[in-house]
């Protein structure tokens, strides 16, 4: 179910590090190096798989670019915030 914008930015307050934005959720991390950007979006796809939910993502060097959306629902929903969880603790957030 498509969550209100009123309660995306209410959950929005669990995550800091994110923003909302042209019906999704998005974030920006910066890394160290290339490899650590891959290693980590390895990480995120084996959730994401799980999850069966797939982020919408970039890779430049050292930056990773998530957005999250729910394709069905044309919009965000909980499975987003769900993901934007799981993604918050394997960077260690």
């Amino acid at each position: 179910m498509k969550l209100t914008e009123a309660q995306i930015l209410d959950n929005l307050k669990d995550f800091p590090n994110w923003e909302y934005d042209d019906n999704a959720i998005h974030t920006v991390i910066e890394f160290e190096n290339f490899k650590e950007v891959f290693a980590t979006m390895t990480r995120i796809a084996f959730e994401a798989e799980e999850q069966q939910h797939h982020p919408e993502w970039s890779n430049v060097y050292n930056e990773l670019s998530i957005s999250l959306s729910t394709h069905e629902a044309d919009g965000v929903t909980e499975k987003d915030f769900k993901l934007a969880a799981s993604i918050e603790a394997i960077l260690g957030n």
